[in-house]
């Protein structure tokens, strides 16, 4: 089911749908199909269309963390708290500062 949704969504990229919500969904699915590697680079592709996604940025932190780069993440959250803050996005601040200092406590 999952892999259907993932071709679904690759086979969008490129044509007019394709853009950061795009992206973000693919890494969305991505992630939740275990392929932690394929869903921050989707991240990223999303964060190339709209760098100040909140979402995005958080969902880049923990795709990281899952495929085990863990500096990586956290300078995903971090960024991502800067921007989210920026926008005044408050939840998405808060979410991504809890993740980065449990990051941060288990050493990483």
């Amino acid at each position: 089911m999952e892999r259907d949704a993932i071709e679904r969504l690759r086979a969008q990229i490129g044509g007019p749908r394709d853009g950061a919500l795009l992206r973000f969904g693919l890494g969305q699915a991505l992630l939740a199909a275990g392929d932690a590697a394929a869903a921050a680079q989707a991240f990223r592709d999303a964060l190339g269309f709209e760098p100040d996604y909140s979402a995005a940025h958080k969902l880049l932190g923990k795709a990281l963390e899952a495929a085990g780069d863990r500096a990586a993440a956290a300078e995903a959250y971090r960024r991502g708290i800067e921007v989210a803050a920026r926008r005044g996005d408050r939840q998405a601040e808060k979410e991504m500062r809890v993740f980065l200092r449990r990051l941060e406590r288990a050493g990483g």
